[in-house]
């Protein structure tokens, strides 16, 4: 047997097998139901949201042997050959190919003749705005007044072009394009029953390619399938789409909030080995940062990932941020090359902050200033690398420096000894984003996320040892894992942009209790402008 693409395998044959378009569904349910049928409908909507799918639905319905009814059997007869597209008396028409008069007259003279084997002749004109105008003015009068067994269901992706005399005849309904979230339901739902292993990420980025048309997603899902060998893996749907890996991006994120230079730009060159759409991965940028400021604004809003930045991050950065990378998608095209306009919208990011954001100075050492340390590269040479980006906590990178005696140094606040050691640039930002666990005789044990794994380096944690133990005056050896899980510990980072918020959370509301500025609201309408004001200590 031959096999069928999954969009004609999956296409929906009954109303409640629909994804979406509830709107639509119940209207023409209600009226089979009441029998309150009239004679044109039109149905408008971007490609794949399921105009002619309804269209065949609603034939079906008028048709049933047990109808009309807005739940056909699907075994009768007639259901049988509507499926199957040989039904005598539903007549599929495409306005693309068919647009003169002649074709719109031939439809005429049938339509007076009654049905063959159904209770109802269905006229069903797919493209409809493609007729000529003759054609149009040809079809009106039957249109207007069709003979009782004839229907009309007119489809069109394009309604703005169809004359209004038409548009007054129909009954009009418009087609939502499907969200990516109804696009993935129905593409997991088709992969178990399919029996094709996958994983989330995968779906998600097919639904997001389908642009809110679920027959473009089934036609990826077969061509991812294939892709992959018979399996659904991100990785493999990425390359074939051109996309870039979340963790990617999550990468870049956390490159940024290092205020890491050259970790980012090679996290940029990275991404460029796989040839990506870098308006796409703007994208991507973008979506996180939104994740990330509704996980800052809305409670319990936002995964783990955007939590975890949220809590790093400053809300202003955040928007900031975003609105950096709109306006760089938007122009892309007039860059020299993508990498470049991507390169440069990125280094934009580094670059500006808003006026006294906290997060813009990090141990009195600018973000955009901050490069990454250089490790040793092949052949006894050094090269500016970032520190690994997903190391599972085993096999993040310790000091190989001997420790002296074992000495439990008294350690009472790791923000204050942040200071007193003097750390600054990288070496302040892998300090400021680490937690202080434990002190285990001279082994400090220190937590840091995932999403701040890329500051970690060998020769970063041999300069913090030695520096945290010239402070303490004894040997000092640090051990980095991963933070337990539910643990709310603010690191010291998070610590300052908290500090930083409430400052300026105190001074709006300062602002807005000033008499002078509540006699300007009350008279003259005035409002506060929450971004013009800054702390005085800022």
């Amino acid at each position: 047997m031959s096999y069928q693409a999954l969009a004609r395998k999956w296409r929906p044959r009954r109303f409640a097998e629909l994804v979406g378009q509830e709107h639509v569904v119940r209207a023409l349910t209600h009226a089979l139901d009441s029998g309150r049928l009239h004679h044109a409908f039109l149905f408008t909507g971007t490609r794949g949201v399921g105009k002619t799918t309804i269209a065949r639905i609603f034939a079906k319905s008028l048709n049933c042997e047990q109808g009309p009814t807005s739940n056909p059997c699907g075994q009768c007869s007639a259901c049988a050959e509507i499926d199957a597209g040989r039904f005598v008396d539903l007549l599929e028409i495409d306005a693309a190919s068919n647009t003169g008069i002649d074709n719109v007259r031939e439809l005429i003279d049938n339509a007076q003749y009654a049905p063959t084997r159904g209770r109802h002749k269905v006229y069903l004109i797919d493209e409809v705005h493609m007729l000529s105008r003759s054609a149009f003015n040809a079809l009106l009068k039957t249109l207007e007044e069709p003979p009782p067994h004839v229907k009309f269901l007119l489809a069109t992706t394009d309604p703005q072009k169809l004359p209004v005399t038409v548009l007054s005849r129909c009954i009009k309904f418009n087609l939502k394009r499907l969200t990516p979230e109804q696009i993935s339901g129905q593409l997991r739902h088709i992969l178990d029953a399919e029996q094709v292993a996958f994983d989330g990420e995968a779906v998600e980025t097919l639904a997001l390619a389908a642009d809110g048309s679920l027959r473009d997603g089934l036609s990826l899902l077969d061509q991812a399938i294939a892709h992959g060998g018979g399996a659904l893996q991100a990785g493999e749907v990425h390359a074939m789409l051109g996309t870039v890996e979340r963790a990617k991006v999550q990468q870049l994120l956390g490159a940024l909030a290092a205020g890491a230079a050259t970790a980012l730009l090679a996290e940029v060159e990275h991404i460029a080995s796989f040839a990506p759409d870098f308006a796409q991965v703007l994208d991507e940028l973008a979506g996180l940062l939104h994740r990330v400021q509704l996980a800052q604004l809305v409670a319990g809003a936002g995964d783990a990932v955007a939590q975890e930045f949220a809590r790093t991050l400053s809300a202003q950065d955040v928007q900031l941020w975003y609105q950096i990378a709109v306006t760089g998608r938007r122009d892309l095209p007039l860059a020299p090359t993508p990498r470049t306009g991507f390169e440069m919208c990125l280094l934009r990011m580094l670059a500006f902050v808003p006026a006294g954001s906290e997060a813009a100075v990090v141990g009195d050492a600018p973000r955009r200033a901050a490069p990454t340390a250089p490790a040793p590269a092949r052949g006894g040479r050094t090269a500016a690398v970032p520190g690994p980006a997903s190391a599972p906590p085993a096999a993040m990178p310790q000091s190989g420096v001997a420790a002296g005696p074992a000495v439990a140094p008294q350690i009472d606040d790791w923000a204050a000894l942040i200071e007193r050691a003097g750390l600054r640039g990288p070496l302040g930002q892998l300090a400021l984003h680490a937690n202080l666990v434990a002190v285990e005789a001279n082994t400090l044990r220190l937590a840091i996320a995932a999403a701040h794994e890329h500051l970690l380096d060998k020769t970063l944690v041999a300069q913090l040892e030695q520096r945290l133990g010239s402070a303490l005056g004894c040997d000092i050896r640090v051990r980095f894992e991963r933070p337990m899980a539910g643990a709310r510990e603010q690191t010291p980072a998070q610590q300052r942009v908290q500090a930083a918020n409430a400052r300026q959370a105190a001074a709006e509301d300062a602002v807005a209790a000033d008499p002078v500025v509540r006699s300007l609201i009350d008279t003259f309408g005035a409002r506060v402008i929450s971004d013009s004001v800054r702390p005085l200590d800022g």
